[in-house]
């Protein structure tokens, strides 16, 4: 079986801490490295040229060595979550589910709504939000420390991801159950938009993906719904449709699931 490996310039570029490398890119690169002795090779050979790479080395190395030889080990931590949430997640779960809330009472006292639910045009894209966060470089300030761990990728967004379900879905639950929206009228759409979003991030990223799949959503169900107070898309009737769209983006993300340890660059 032949392994694909980076290209030159990418892993120049990984030996030089470059920024402008996409999250995905610098996930699949360090992926790749962990399994193959010859890249970390050609890593540290690139590393070398760097001299703020070389000085960092030998300044950690000199600090370093005169501790570790009076070091006793460190008692056993707990260990952290940290493959299931980030810390920035915290307050985007607690903005979608302020605007949860806020659909409930918009339902409640905004006569213009009875015909286009809040809730209803809501819970199937916010989880949206929460996978963007879920999967941000910049929004992660472990991002350096989970990106080279065992389970970086695919494994790391879906245990995220559930995350993000397992805080949002009884939310909208109880949102739904207030306002008399039926549960499968908003959870099939939900599902079926955050797989899409994980398929169609295999291909331009996660946070472009659910940019796009929000800008969509906006276009097709909540600006009808505002100007006509007509639901496009979710009606019950549709809710095959969604079940088709949802086994369809799961298909696709097991299918291209190696996208999330291989460069672009090699695709």
């Amino acid at each position: 079986m032949s392994v694909e490996h980076p290209s030159d310039r990418l892993v120049a570029g990984y030996a030089r801490g470059d920024t402008d490398l996409p999250a995905d890119e610098l996930w699949a690169v360090e992926a790749h490295m962990e399994q193959c002795a010859d890249c970390r090779g050609r890593l540290a050979g690139a590393a070398a040229d760097v001299p703020a790479v070389t000085a960092l080395l030998t300044a950690v190395r000199d600090g370093l060595e005169p501790a570790l030889d009076r070091s006793t080990p460190a008692p056993r931590r707990r260990r952290r979550p940290m493959a299931w949430a980030t810390p920035v997640m915290g307050p985007w779960l607690a903005m979608v589910i302020g605007v949860s809330v806020v659909a409930v009472l918009l339902d409640r006292t905004a006569g213009w709504t009875r015909g286009a639910p809040p809730v209803l045009l809501l819970a199937p894209v916010l989880p949206l939000a929460g996978v963007a966060a879920a999967w941000s470089r910049g929004l992660d300030p472990a991002f350096e420390l989970t990106a080279v761990t065992p389970r970086a990728g695919l494994s790391l967004l879906l245990r995220r991801t559930l995350t993000v379900l397992a805080v949002v879905l009884p939310v909208h639950l109880v949102a739904g159950l207030l306002t008399g929206v039926a549960l499968a009228q908003w959870l099939l759409p939900s599902l079926a938009l955050t797989a899409t979003a994980l398929a169609l991030g295999s291909v331009i990223g996660v946070g472009r993906a659910t940019a796009a799949l929000g800008a969509l959503w906006t276009a097709a169900v909540l600006a009808p719904a505002a100007a006509l107070g007509r639901l496009f898309l979710l009606q019950p009737e549709h809710l095959p449709l969604w079940a088709l769209t949802l086994a369809a983006a799961a298909v696709v993300t097991l299918a291209r699931r190696r996208a999330y340890t291989t460069p672009k660059s090699l695709r």
